[in-house]
């Protein structure tokens, strides 16, 4: 009895080795798994956020931007709306990729209006901007100008003269004058769809456009080599939505149409602005 005994401990102990093996072996690559799993996750989540820079354009200031700015930094962002100087295309792109070279990591660049053009131009060979986004904007390729998109499509509110005033400024090319949308005007041109004290507002507000950079050409755009995005408001009535969307397809953006928007999507529905941004964040960084 007590070598039968004996003989079923040892058979126990045996199972028992080789059962305990058997899951230590199972383990050992499964903790190795796990391991790799949660490596992964604090690489992605140690992957640094790419800056945004809002570019604004003509005709609205830099607090058009005020509501994807907010949603931005709720989210963790690191936000710079850089002033556009609105000088002319040439100055302007140079102060924004000056701008651009103060950043460290990668960059969305963002424009808006008159900011599209200002963006296609300053991004030019710049490694660190790994996406473009179009608000509402002129994306021209080489040799365009605004002029020649503006009056593309017929509709364009800012060309009537009896729609805008004039201003000369100091150092402005022979001819050249500041434009400004009359304020009668604007809530229909530039603010349709928003609350009558919104475009108050922004009609009081809003930034000068030099004639001078009508007639100015576009250099090589940076759309040519960097993915591009565009949100186009329906109810542009600056520039004419068929030719942003020319223009949009033009650049091979990914395109957005944001219904009864005017020349400022940014403000009429920042959470959709923002979630195209996001969109080309997730895309290329």
């Amino acid at each position: 009895m007590k070598s039968i005994r004996a003989s079923h401990r040892r058979w126990l102990g045996a199972t028992s080795l080789t059962a305990f093996l058997t899951i230590v072996g199972l383990l050992i690559p499964m903790s190795q798994l796990a391991s790799a799993h949660a490596a992964s996750r604090v690489g992605a989540s140690s992957r640094p956020k790419p800056s945004i820079v809002l570019v604004a354009g003509a005709f609205v200031d830099s607090s058009a931007w005020s509501g994807v700015v907010s949603r931005l930094q709720h989210d963790g962002y690191t936000v710079y709306v850089p002033p556009d100087p609105l000088l002319g295309l040439g100055y302007d792109a140079a102060f924004i990729r000056d701008f651009l070279d103060t950043i460290s990591g990668p960059i969305v660049l963002v424009g808006h209006s008159y900011g599209g053009a200002v963006i296609t131009n300053a991004a030019v060979g710049d490694t660190q901007v790994k996406a473009l986004v179009y608000v509402d904007a002129f994306a021209p390729a080489q040799g365009q100008t605004l002029s020649e998109l503006v009056t593309a499509q017929p509709g364009s509110c800012v060309l009537p003269p009896a729609n805008v005033t004039s201003q000369p400024y100091p150092g402005a090319p022979q001819g050249a004058v500041d434009l400004y949308i009359k304020q009668s005007i604007y809530p229909s041109c530039i603010a349709h769809g928003l609350s009558g004290s919104e475009a108050q507002v922004l009609a009081a507000t809003q930034r000068p456009f030099t004639t001078a950079a009508f007639t100015q050409k576009s250099g090589i755009p940076a759309w040519k080599t960097i993915p591009s995005w565009a949100v186009i408001g329906t109810a542009d009535h600056a520039i004419p939505p068929a030719e942003l969307l020319a223009m949009a397809k033009q650049a091979h953006a990914h395109i957005t149409m944001a219904p009864g928007a005017p020349h400022a999507t940014m403000v009429y529905d920042p959470g959709l602005v923002t979630g195209v941004i996001l969109t080309a964040v997730q895309a290329t960084t």
